[in-house]
């Protein structure tokens, strides 16, 4: 123990900088990794729900009774296999779905608003869309059938797309914190170059002198990834408060919508330990072979 504190410091100014620096690094790799996750699992969630409703559009046309064709629209998609209930919005109700866009005040009466009917599908049984489709067209003509495929290819490209920028962000905080583990070793080694030409020349094996800096790196590493997870797991139960007082405004509402409650589940507790515990053995990793790359050059 004694040898490697003299050849390697285990306290001194560089030492500290690249634990700031790996915690910094650790940090904004857990803060990313999360949030992906978060947007991954809100994806699945926006996915389940989309798919287990599919909606009905039954357009107004000259001398129709939209209510009476409603309700036959109702009667056949409830009397389907795999229909768990069947909603018919009414003509005020379809209207008011228009007021975000157009704004509330407006006389929509002249407007061909078409009636909508929300189908809510078994998650047990698989409806057969093509059949009731065939029976609504046969029924009721100028009927039809919106199975949110649109929707659900587009979450799916967006939850894709997050997680391909996770995984770019990822990579460069990787890289930047291999460039600064590989600055502090080659700084390391010049600040005990004597130490280390004396070993080397006297006989001490290589793998014992890279031992002492993959060792002494792995720790700082160590502190560095436990003092930024720690930190990135801190950020994550803030904002899960932050998000538990804004629930019931709309702001609130959107954000729970888009992330999901913030809260920290065992894959988010998991990534988060996975990340601090490989930067710390990449860290020792990159310190060795830096080491033993320098004492081939000495051979």
């Amino acid at each position: 123990m004694k040898s490697e504190m003299a050849l390697v410091p285990e306290t001194s100014i560089a030492g500290r900088a690249l634990i700031t620096v790996v915690a910094i690094m650790t940090f904004l790799a857990s803060l990313t990794a999360g949030a992906a996750i978060l947007i991954s699992d809100a994806s699945r969630g926006w996915q389940d729900e989309v798919a287990r409703e599919m909606t009905i559009q039954i357009r107004p046309t000259a001398g129709r009774d939209l209510d009476a064709d409603s309700a036959k629209a109702v009667e056949l998609a409830r009397a389907m296999p795999g229909v768990t209930s069947v909603r018919a919005y009414t003509k005020a109700q379809s209207e008011e779905l228009l007021q975000p866009w157009l704004g509330s005040g407006l006389d929509l009466s002249e407007l061909p608003v078409p009636r909508l009917i929300v189908v809510t599908l078994d998650k047990q049984e698989r409806l057969d869309i093509a059949v009731l489709r065939k029976r609504l067209s046969g029924a009721i003509p100028g009927t039809t059938i919106d199975d949110h495929r649109v929707w659900l290819e587009r979450l799916a490209i967006m939850a894709k797309s997050v997680v391909f920028a996770a995984a770019v962000i990822f990579a460069l905080v990787l890289a930047a914190m291999i460039l600064a583990v590989a600055f502090a070793t080659q700084g390391a080694m010049a600040g005990n170059r004597e130490i280390i030409e004396v070993l080397h020349f006297v006989g001490a094996a290589d793998s014992y002198i890279s031992r002492q800096f993959q060792r002494h790196f792995f720790q700082l590493g160590l502190r560095g990834g436990a003092i930024g997870g720690g930190l990135a797991i801190l950020a994550f139960f803030a904002s899960g408060t932050v998000a538990a007082w804004l629930r019931a405004t709309p702001g609130g509402d959107q954000l729970e919508a888009m992330f999901g409650d913030f809260s920290l589940g065992e894959n988010i507790y998991a990534a988060i330990a996975l990340i601090a515990a490989g930067i710390a053995i990449v860290t020792g990793f990159v310190s060795r072979v830096i080491v033993f790359r320098h004492l081939r050059d000495l051979s």
